[in-house]
């Protein structure tokens, strides 16, 4: 029996037949100020508001400047956190320059700031799966959350080593039985990856200049299992997060 969960995206669900599946790895693409942490954002507040428990990894950003920046649509997310449905988790480099030592920040469920040292070069995809699975297991994780897998691309000068490291990260998240949405800087959808072909599916969200003005819109490129709308949609920024528009003519 074929399981979908809602992404709390408005006229999103609506292209994938109701949702996405269940347990599936799904990525995310898009240039900067597409609309990425606000698509991941929703997607963990929706399931959280429905007894779901979130979990987002941040791997440049600190959890904090995204919490405060979320904050501002109304998705609830301090109360979520309060009510241990949403949890923030920062497992990339922040040693500043200057210092020798490196901590890692998370933000528990209890809204409390815990530390514990870290390697303070570019996390690899071995170390992160760890680091995450750890959280999954305790924390009974349903939604994650990886902001974003840019950062863990570029650890290895090998490129054949890279894309064989991506390869297992992936495979291996399939199999944490939780439904996890990868964020990625990429911002050619012709410039096919390893994270294309091993996701179950691919979004994109486009900013562009069309028609003499800038417009952001969303396109569903691969959906495995999934009768879905291929076209480019006008995507918009509301107080309650993204909202998915009519296709573009």
């Amino acid at each position: 029996m074929v399981t979908r969960i809602q992404t709390g995206i408005s006229g999103f669900d609506e292209l994938v037949q109701g949702g996405l599946l269940s347990e599936r790895v799904y990525l995310v693409n898009g240039p900067p100020g597409s609309g990425k942490t606000t698509f991941g954002i929703q997607f963990l507040t929706h399931g959280a508001a429905n007894g779901e428990i979130g979990l987002y990894i941040t791997l440049n950003e600190s959890p904090q400047n995204v919490i405060d920046d979320m904050s501002n649509y109304k998705l609830g997310i301090p109360s979520l956190i309060r009510k241990r449905k949403l949890l923030f988790a920062d497992l990339g480099p922040r040693m500043e320059y200057g210092y020798s030592d490196e901590m890692n920040e998370v933000i528990s469920p209890n809204y409390d700031v815990g530390y514990a040292p870290v390697d303070s070069e570019a996390p690899s995809p071995n170390l992160v799966f760890k680091q995450i699975t750890a959280y999954v297991m305790e924390y009974n994780v349903k939604r994650l959350v990886i902001d974003s897998v840019s950062a863990i691309r570029f650890t290895s000068k090998d490129r054949s080593l890279e894309e064989k490291e991506m390869s297992r990260f992936i495979r291996s998240l399939k199999n944490l039985g939780c439904t996890t949405v990868l964020l990625s800087e990429m911002v050619d959808p012709t410039s096919y990856s390893t994270e294309q072909f091993s996701s179950h599916g691919v979004i994109f969200l486009h900013n562009f200049l069309y028609q003499k003005t800038m417009t952001r819109a969303l396109q569903i490129i691969k959906m495995r299992g999934t009768n879905h709308d291929c076209n480019m949609r006008g995507l918009e920024f509301t107080e309650k997060g993204l909202k998915i528009n009519d296709q573009l003519s």
